[in-house]
């Protein structure tokens, strides 16, 4: 780590409303923008605690995957909470492989699914009535929506890679969706959606998206990457940073009033480089940055191993989010730890089935995130992965079906395996005690004045 603000030097040392369908809210109320390294709402700065609900416009549609009485349930208990800000998937697309979620919003390049958009109009219209803020994503690396490897199936007419199919290594799915950076078929119809979308009118209370102060921020993708260290990776990258650049000044052309974020994981989805992470995010067209933690994919943590394991994914996480911290100084620009979980206890999914690990770790993320912002670093929000809320996963091996409730873990992922339920009252309160602090944190000066910014790009 280069350069290391004092800041951060500092903080490692400290370690309501019914479901009216009428989406009023206030016709002045202003948006979410970016002052140095903070975000505020008419010029007041704005912390937050929040999560990712995925699903939201699927059960915020009229269709088959949606339950408008249960979504408004769901957004009720965490308004409760203090739970204020939600990251939601925006764009999904027809699949070549076995594990995505069905019926996707694009069934064909250029076409949409209007009852899964009218549930995205729900969702937003509902939130503005519990005064909560949305991050829509608009793409995805990952197969689980479709995302950027169903665009390039699409063009090439191919079939894609399935990162199921055993018979090829991993590395050949993460490769092919890389390819999307420089398809120029595959983005223009992208870019045709995020138009399609940007330019849409609410169709609950006639609002333009583009004109609605609800939607915090338009995100580029689920975790892009350019591809896998080493390389092709390498030579990818140009690519990617290409990519990022003009694709966040072509949403930024379209909507003046929103910010736009890139989605990225951190340095875990820059090829492991520092610098990559950097050059990424210093355009002027990226208003903030983000990462996500996630200890048992990246092999901190063994769920049938907690006492053995935790440690290291405390001790790992506590280095990852020092080091974003000060990649954020360098850059100026908030930062938002939007993506962090844990499996239950042994791996368990079942509701009522123990937390313990679960809760330790939440309890260390959530409070050297609240100590870093008290003390005046970039950090600016958070979104735990994921919300299940009330929904149930149905099967003894654990896996989606079409037909089933939605809830936080994606469809190839076993359900309930991340997902915090309604039932889980010792990880909610931690996550409401979270919530309370953060929400304070705009209406008390930090304990630990930043300096000016220090020497970067």
């Amino acid at each position: 780590m280069k350069n290391t603000h004092p800041v951060v030097l500092a903080v490692a040392a400290l370690i309501l409303g019914g479901c009216s369908g009428l989406g009023l809210f206030d016709m002045n109320a202003h948006f979410v923008r970016v002052q140095g390294n903070r975000f505020t709402i008419d010029g007041t700065p704005y912390y937050f605690a929040g999560t990712n609900m995925w699903y939201g416009c699927y059960i915020g549609s009229t269709g088959p995957t949606g339950n408008r009485e249960r979504l408004c349930r769901e957004l009720d208990f965490l308004a409760a909470q203090g739970i204020t800000n939600l990251r939601v998937l925006a764009a999904s697309e027809s699949s070549h492989v076995r594990h995505a979620a069905e019926p996707p919003i694009q069934p064909a390049p250029g076409v949409v699914d209007e009852d899964l958009l009218r549930g995205l109009d729900f969702l937003l219209a509902e939130m503005a009535d519990r005064d909560m803020r949305a991050v829509l994503y608009l793409n995805n690396f990952w197969e689980w929506s479709g995302g950027m490897a169903a665009y390039v199936a699409w063009m090439n007419k191919d079939g894609g890679v399935d990162p199921a199919d055993t018979s090829r290594p991993w590395s050949d799915f993460v490769e092919y969706a890389a390819t999307f950076y420089a398809h120029e078929r595959a983005n223009a119809y992208y870019r045709d959606y995020i138009r399609q979308l940007i330019t849409r009118r609410n169709t609950v209370h006639g609002r333009l998206y583009s004109e609605d102060p609800t939607i915090m921020a338009w995100q580029l993708s689920n975790e892009p990457r350019p591809g896998m260290p080493g390389p092709n990776g390498e030579q990818n990258l140009p690519g990617f940073l290409r990519w990022i650049d003009s694709t966040a000044a072509f949403i930024h052309a379209l909507d003046t009033n929103h910010l736009v974020s890139s989605g990225s994981e951190g340095t875990v989805g820059s090829l492991q480089s520092e610098d990559n992470y950097l050059r990424a995010h210093q355009s002027a067209q990226i208003d903030y940055l983000t990462a996500h933690v996630w200890p048992y994919n990246w092999r901190w943590f063994d769920p049938v191993r907690p006492a053995e394991t935790l440690p290291v994914a405390v001790d790992s996480s506590r280095t990852y989010i020092l080091k974003h911290i000060d990649l954020a100084w360098q850059l100026g620009k908030p930062i938002v730890f939007e993506e962090f979980g844990l499996s239950r206890d042994s791996g368990n999914v079942q509701p009522g089935s123990p937390t313990v690990a679960r809760d330790r770790y939440f309890e260390f993320f959530t409070d050297m995130l609240y100590d870093s912002a008290r003390a005046g670093t970039p950090i600016a929000g958070s979104n735990f992965w994921a919300w299940g809320g009330e929904a149930r996963g149905v099967h003894n091996d654990s896996l989606w079906k079409p037909g089933d409730q939605l809830l936080g873990d994606p469809p190839h992922e076993p359900q309930g395996f991340n997902a915090i339920y309604d039932v889980d009252t010792s990880t909610v309160a931690i996550l409401r005690r979270h919530a309370e602090k953060m929400n304070q944190l705009g209406h008390e000066p930090p304990i630990l004045v930043a300096s000016s910014r220090p020497r970067g790009r």
